[in-house]
């Protein structure tokens, strides 16, 4: 869920969540069709299909039991890098490199001397985190967890608050005069008003109103342009994540 939304948007539905579905098995036992539905508004609804999915298979592979080991984590459905070694350390206290966007930010400045840490690479920046990384186990979570923190609170990408960093008299970025960043940058995201993005929550939220399949007129008055509504509609059902036809209607997958 925190995968591209806000800690502040996930807490009352991981809450919620959690409440119907305590467990991989119990989340396994119900339509995925159900998982999109309670995913509400959080975005990116294929993590909700994702997540039912592993489910599935850790009640299938793994008695129920969420796996340890990093590579049995990578072969779960939806899961990546970060998810599979923070759920590995975090957990269940392994010794990996965890990375995610404040991690980079603080290596790239504290290492690097450079204020933004540019295209993520899997490769690199694990490499990168791993040299940094205590050799002692239980060391190694709570480098793993500082470092992320400090990112998020205190080397911001935006207003880092310096003068409060615990680290700052061994920042390479600080001790260089602050450079400006000169490097490559992520392509910036695409507005999300007017977007196929809006486009395809819109039609999603129509059917998670509704315990019937719903009608391709309803779905046409959900937006005005035929062409992109059909474009959305199109990749809703390529996901997977609609299921029906104009003749029987559209609904969340059963």
């Amino acid at each position: 869920m925190l995968q591209q939304t806000p800690v502040v948007r996930v807490i009352p539905r991981l809450e919620a969540w959690l409440a119907r579905w305590p467990t991989p098995a119990a989340l396994a036992a119900v339509p995925s069709g159900e998982a999109v539905r309670a995913w509400d508004r959080l975005g990116y609804p294929r993590r909700a299909l994702n997540l039912h999915a592993a489910a599935v298979t850790i009640t299938e592979r793994h008695g129920g039991v969420v796996p340890h080991d990093v590579g049995e984590l990578l072969a779960l459905p939806g899961v990546g890098d970060y998810t599979a070694r923070a759920i590995a350390v975090f957990a269940y206290g392994h010794r990996h490199p965890v990375v995610d966007t404040n991690v980079r930010r603080v290596i790239a400045r504290a290492i690097d001397a450079r204020a933004e840490p540019g295209p993520p690479s899997s490769r690199r920046d694990l490499a990168a985190m791993e040299a940094i990384l205590p050799p002692d186990v239980e060391e190694s979570t709570v480098a793993n967890a500082a470092i992320m923190e400090l990112g998020a609170v205190v080397c911001t990408a935006r207003a880092p608050r310096c003068e409060d960093c615990p680290i700052r008299d061994l920042c390479a970025w600080r001790a260089a005069g602050y450079p400006e960043y000169l490097g490559a940058r992520q392509p910036v995201q695409k507005k999300f008003e007017g977007s196929d993005r809006q486009v395809r929550g819109l039609i999603l939220r129509e059917l998670r109103a509704s315990d019937v399949p719903v009608t391709r007129s309803e779905i046409d008055t959900v937006w005005p342009d035929a062409a992109q509504r059909e474009r959305a509609l199109l990749g809703l059902l390529t996901d997977g994540l609609v299921t029906g036809s104009v003749a029987d209607g559209y609904q969340l997958p059963g």
